[in-house]
């Protein structure tokens, strides 16, 4: 085989494994539903970093994804009526966590909204974490990671967690008889006894309310 057959054997050989990983990772990110937020760890297995890398970036190139912030992708969702639709803040929260491993604890008015006890959206969405905090705009939104301490992070992925934190920012003077009526139908029997074991994590008066809930 001649050098320049070599060559032209070598670019064929690497333009196919482009296409496999093209495919392979846009087969992964259309698999799931839509509105699903990623990142380039959730293709490691795919290939190398550098090739995974290569993959993002010509799918963006195409349109076939969008880059909310560096190293955080989601492909586009069209509504026929409202246009071009912007992931939840759940999902870009969920990919921030698995970006850098961390836990998060939803807070503030996005607990209170999370749990029914605000009808209000917040455009600007808290979520605790114990990895570093982090701000992404999207649209309208803004995911807003803060950093706080551990005793803060001892509930996080509980219903407990996000009651806690969502009685916090309604404040003692707003909890009533609605309140208990409304985060209570959410308590399953696991649940009850899941809050009853983490009241010490919570201010006086919250857990007060939370043995209310759990009886």
């Amino acid at each position: 085989m001649s050098q320049k057959q070599g060559i032209i054997c070598d670019k064929m050989v690497m333009k196919k494994q482009q296409n496999s990983i093209d495919s392979k990772v846009l087969s992964r990110i259309y698999g799931h539903r839509g509105g699903w937020v990623f990142t380039p760890t959730h293709f490691h297995d795919l290939g190398t970093r550098a090739a995974v890398a290569a993959a993002l970036k010509r799918h963006k190139k195409t349109g076939l994804i969008r880059q909310l912030a560096r190293g955080i992708s989601p492909p586009p969702i069209d509504h026929p009526r409202l246009g071009r639709i912007p992931p939840s803040a759940d999902a870009v929260a969920r990919a921030l966590a698995s970006r850098h491993a961390v836990r998060l604890q939803p807070a503030g008015a996005y607990a209170a909204n999370v749990l029914g006890l605000s009808e209000q959206v917040p455009t600007r969405i808290v979520f605790l974490t114990d990895g570093p905090s982090r701000r992404v705009k999207f649209g309208r939104q803004e995911v807003v990671l803060k950093r706080t301490t551990p005793r803060s992070m001892a509930t996080a992925g509980r219903k407990s967690g996000t009651m806690i934190q969502a009685l916090r920012h309604i404040g003692q003077k707003n909890v009533n008889d609605k309140t208990l009526v409304i985060l209570k139908r959410q308590l399953t029997k696991q649940d009850r006894a899941q809050l009853l074991k983490d009241l010490h994590y919570a201010p006086g008066w919250i857990a007060d309310f939370l043995r209310r809930l759990a009886a």
